[in-house]
């Protein structure tokens, strides 16, 4: 989940990719995903629009790509 640029290529693995370019528009995609999703990649800047309770979570595990 982030910038388009960045989560394009995860798609070509079989990923669903989802592009959030702005701040509000992450925090959306967080809250749309399904209650079945168990890994999260966030981009940097994704992260950031997030704020640090993703990551302390225990579900979905959630990583941020480096930057």
């Amino acid at each position: 989940m982030g910038e388009r640029t960045r989560v394009a290529g995860l798609a070509l693995a079989g990923v669903t990719a989802m592009a959030a370019e702005e701040p509000h528009a992450v925090r959306e995609a967080w809250r749309r995903l399904p209650p079945d999703v168990t890994l999260v990649i966030l981009t940097p800047a994704a992260a950031d629009a997030l704020g640090p309770a993703p990551l302390e979570g225990v579900r979905p595990l959630t990583v941020v790509m480096p930057s």
